[in-house]
């Protein structure tokens, strides 16, 4: 591997930087300065230093993002700020983009990284990864909408959902608190199963992806890296609806 590819990937600036980085004759490889960008390195067995200081090669990064509302799912946007633009820059050096999308008005968990692999896994269909929503809907919950969301709601385009998990915390005639689980990310899929019954959401927000759940302590706009354990829990299969 190319030492600027290698300092590039953990987080030290566009290849561009790293060349400047480089002639100023701060990166050591091995105990010996190194100033060719070309110079070859093995994460595996080479040993690199910037400024003194090891680096530690990393080539991917995950991260668990709290998304706030007016943020849109994107990696750039000429009209609304993105969610990468909410990343220190030198998170934003590895070039992560968000898992699956979030609409505009929706807040919580959101995944960004730049492991394509594991994104495929987390969006497609096959897997039927289980997403989880709290929501704030108007007026009170009908009796028989467990049944019509568990055997699957047919929308206004006549597409019927897959089965999903319909949880209610409180059911008030004003505004009613529930929790959706579904396995299926379609086009504000969870506002058009509510709207196909007759309520509408008036709060969105995800809280659980897989087993992987939003950690609380993150305020709005916040972010930080997935532990291990986290990362594992995304690998793990499940059948919410067994």
């Amino acid at each position: 591997m190319r030492i600027d590819k290698w300092l590039s990937n953990t987080g030290y600036g566009s290849r561009k930087e790293v060349k400047h980085l480089l002639k100023s004759g701060a990166v050591k490889l091995n105990g010996s300065v190194i100033k060719d960008p070309k110079t070859q390195a093995d994460p595996e067995k080479d040993h690199v230093l910037v400024h003194e200081e090891e680096v530690i090669y990393k080539e991917f990064i995950y991260l668990m993002m709290n998304k706030p509302q007016g943020v849109i799912s994107a990696t750039e946007d000429t009209r609304h700020e993105t969610v990468v633009d909410l990343l220190y820059m030198e998170d934003q050096n590895f070039e992560p983009f968000p898992v699956g999308r979030l609409d505009i008005d929706t807040e919580g968990l959101l995944i960004l990284t730049n492991d394509g692999q594991l994104a495929h896994t987390l969006l497609s269909p096959k897997k039927h990864v289980p997403k989880t929503y709290f929501a704030k809907i108007n007026g009170s919950i009908p009796d028989d909408a467990f049944a019509t969301f568990k055997e699957g709601v047919i929308l206004e385009d006549g597409y019927k959902t897959k089965p999903a998990y319909l949880k209610v915390l409180q059911n008030n005639t004003d505004e009613s608190e529930i929790e959706l689980t579904i396995t299926e990310g379609k086009f504000h899929q969870v506002k058009r199963m509510f709207e196909a019954i007759g309520r509408k959401v008036v709060y969105l927000q995800r809280i659980q992806m897989g087993q992987l759940k939003l950690d609380e302590s993150l305020d709005l706009g916040m972010y930080r890296e997935l532990t291990e354990e986290e990362l594992s829990l995304l690998s793990l299969k499940e059948d919410v609806f067994e």
